[in-house]
């Protein structure tokens, strides 16, 4: 039988109470965003907000509690915006949508930080084992489409370096049931023909540095099929993370008929980007639907969760949505 399990990857919006105080106390300048050394008063904003995420998390019953990345100004860039051996560039827009982040121009070796770990044992402590921990960091790949290399001068090498970098902090974290790398470029800008296997070797390298669950959450849409096929075979995952909101998800599920699936999947199915907030009916409906469209036996593990990061929404409306998963993991119960 198949686990049913409601997470999220994390990247919740500010509460509203925070956002004129952390605006007032780091500035308003492109400068004045957090570079890892922030003061001890900006600290104390971050670690109230964290507990509120983390109190909304259980509050709505997920099965997998994130750390929530309240501190994360840059998206998923930002475990290299706050690295030492990186100068930050210009504004970039962050994919496909109005939100922006810092180019992180890396300019020297990429070696050990340690700051996801810290917000990390963070969490943890504000959990306390009312629910299992779940870890999030960008993909390799992701992660080095967004940066600018300044250093290593090599793509693949590039890749290979971030993937141990991330591998590092992996290894730092405290103990996770889950990993979610996300992989949004693998969609909007997906390696070069024949250059497939540097992106899973990369994503390999950080999903061996641990024992947790790993799932490489994409988004944005639907895979190409030789990709998607790479990935399943090559990442070292233990569920792929499908975007089912986005209008070609037809396509992904010939992906699974054609060419298979990991052990267990991870089905993005509220929308990370609109306010409508799903009935849990709904989404129970999108899970069913899924499966009805696979010919195997099932899965060991269905992750139901958003189809992007949630930062995009409105404080109440994200509440909402974590509801709506938890909800829909009960139905199909």
């Amino acid at each position: 039988m198949t686990e049913r399990v409601a997470a999220t990857p994390g990247l919740y919006p500010l509460p509203d109470w925070a956002k004129g105080t952390l605006s007032d106390l780091k500035g308003h300048q492109k400068g004045d965003l957090l570079s890892g050394d922030e003061s001890e008063a900006i600290v104390e904003q971050y670690d109230e907000v964290r507990a509120e995420f983390v109190d909304d998390q259980l509050d709505a019953g997920l099965d997998r509690v994130v750390e929530g990345q309240g501190r994360w100004d840059d998206m998923i860039a930002h475990p290299l915006t706050v690295h030492d051996s990186v100068e930050t560039g210009g504004i970039v827009r962050y994919y496909d949508n109005n939100n922006f982040y810092r180019d992180p121009r890396v300019v020297d070796d990429l070696d050990f930080s340690g700051d996801v770990a810290r917000e990390l044992e963070s969490a943890e402590r504000l959990i306390d084992g009312e629910a299992p921990l779940a870890a999030t960091l960008p993909g390799p790949y992701s992660l080095a489409d967004l940066a600018s290399d300044e250093h290593y001068g090599d793509e693949a090498a590039f890749q290979a370096a971030i993937a141990e970098f991330l591998a590092g902090e992996v290894e730092a974290f405290p103990a996770h049931e889950t990993l979610f790398l996300l992989e949004p470029s693998l969609v909007t800008n997906p390696p070069a023909e024949g250059a497939e296997s540097t992106a899973t070797d990369a994503i390999a390298t950080v999903a061996d540095a641990t024992d947790a669950d790993v799932v490489v959450q994409t988004f944005y849409g639907a895979l190409g099929e030789k990709l998607y096929a790479h990935l399943v075979d090559e990442a070292g995952a233990d569920a792929l993370g499908l975007d089912l909101v986005a209008g070609d998800r037809d396509d992904t599920v010939y992906n699974v008929q054609e060419f298979g699936s990991t052990d267990s999947l991870a089905l993005g199915l509220v929308d990370g980007q609109n306010t409508l907030v799903e009935e849990p009916e709904t989404v129970a409906e999108r899970v069913e639907w899924f499966e009805s469209q696979i010919p195997a036996e099932g899965f060991d593990r269905t992750y139901l969760t958003p189809n992007t990061e949630l930062f995009y929404l409105p404080a109440n409306k994200y509440r909402a949505k974590l509801n709506a998963l938890a909800a829909a993991a009960e139905v199909l119960d």
